[in-house]
């Protein structure tokens, strides 16, 4: 796994130059592993599958200059600055939930070696004690996965209870009643440790590769074409939901889900998913062409999943579960 070193350190880029790096260094180099960190100006940055409006007060990140951006993975909305460092991961793999354990392994067996009673958990968290310090995605392309996640070294509390509103029954469903209650930082936890100390720390414990690959002025403006098309307002709106029927529900181990139906005369004629969930493909797109035209009876719905093992898509979701939900 090779250390990907930027074209000039000390330029901040836009958000979504990051996510078209990891695009180009999957279509690029089909044969290596690359990691990379990186930092960015204050931008939320909302799951594949989320309602922006649902997720982000959008009003609070207009005024406080705030950025807002939509990636292709699953998972929550998160806010970025320049206290939070983000982590990327590429790999050939044919399974991305492997990936992503063995990802996550990884980086909680570097905060060990600082001392920090680290782990990582059944979904996609990595804790220090009982509080989580990271939170991390993946998608998979052809024979490729990308996962990438945050990690807090510190946070500014006003701005992440500003930005994110995230639902009332994920808060609940972790015992808790705010965001800070359930998160800690690097700098909290070893106060004496300078973010600059700790990003060295990272590069030299998580990259075991030799040949580093250092970008170079034409590599980045080749990424910046792709970069171009997290800007399109379609993908930034993301889903439009339209449905009679909207059901929505926290799942133990597989996160927030919500269904928007559109049911005539007994029968589903619409299908949405949304939810900040993590999926090994378009769940919500096999899922629409699968349940158009089913009738809405338990029995059909549970036959359907269950025939078609369509919940392998969503890790943790059974066909019980998500029938449950849409009826």
């Amino acid at each position: 796994m090779d250390l990907v070193i930027p074209y000039d350190g000390d330029t901040v880029m836009p958000l979504p130059f990051y996510l078209a790096e990891e695009e180009w260094l999957v279509a690029r180099f089909p044969d290596r592993d690359f990691f990379f960190i990186w930092q960015v100006e204050p931008t939320v940055i909302v799951g594949r599958n989320q309602l922006l409006e649902s997720e982000v007060n959008v009003d609070f990140c207009r005024d406080n200059g705030i950025n807002l951006c939509r990636r292709k993975s699953g998972g929550g909305a998160v806010l970025a600055d320049m206290n939070n460092i983000m982590f990327s991961y590429i790999t050939s793999s044919t399974c991305v939930t492997t990936t992503f354990s063995a990802y996550t392994s990884m980086v909680a067996r570097s905060l060990r070696m600082l001392g920090l009673d680290a782990s990582d958990n059944s979904r996609n968290d990595i804790l220090i004690g009982d509080r989580k310090v990271s939170g991390n995605s993946y998608y998979h392309l052809p024979g490729r996965s990308i996962v990438h996640g945050t990690m807090l070294y510190d946070f500014d509390e006003r701005l992440m209870a500003g930005a994110l509103t995230p639902p009332h029954s994920k808060l609940k469903s972790h015992g808790v009643s705010s965001v800070r209650s359930r998160v800690t930082t690097i700098k909290e936890q070893l106060p004496g440790l300078s973010i600059e100390a700790f990003k060295r720390h990272v590069l030299d414990t998580i990259p075991d590769g030799n040949t580093p690959l250092r970008l170079t002025a034409d590599d980045v403006s080749e990424i910046r074409e792709i970069e171009r098309n997290y800007y399109r307002q379609e993908w930034l709106a993301g889903k439009n939901p339209k449905g009679t029927l909207v059901n929505s529900a926290r799942i133990d181990g597989v996160g927030t889900l919500t269904v928007h139906l559109e049911v005539a005369r007994g029968v589903v004629k619409g299908f949405m998913l949304t939810g900040d969930y993590l999926e090994t493909a378009d769940a919500g797109a096999t899922l629409s062409r699968l349940m158009v035209g089913i009738p809405y009876v338990r029995a059909d719905i549970m036959s359907a999943l269950e025939r078609d093992d369509i919940m392998s898509l969503i890790p943790g979701l059974s066909p019980e579960a998500l029938t449950g939900l849409i009826i």
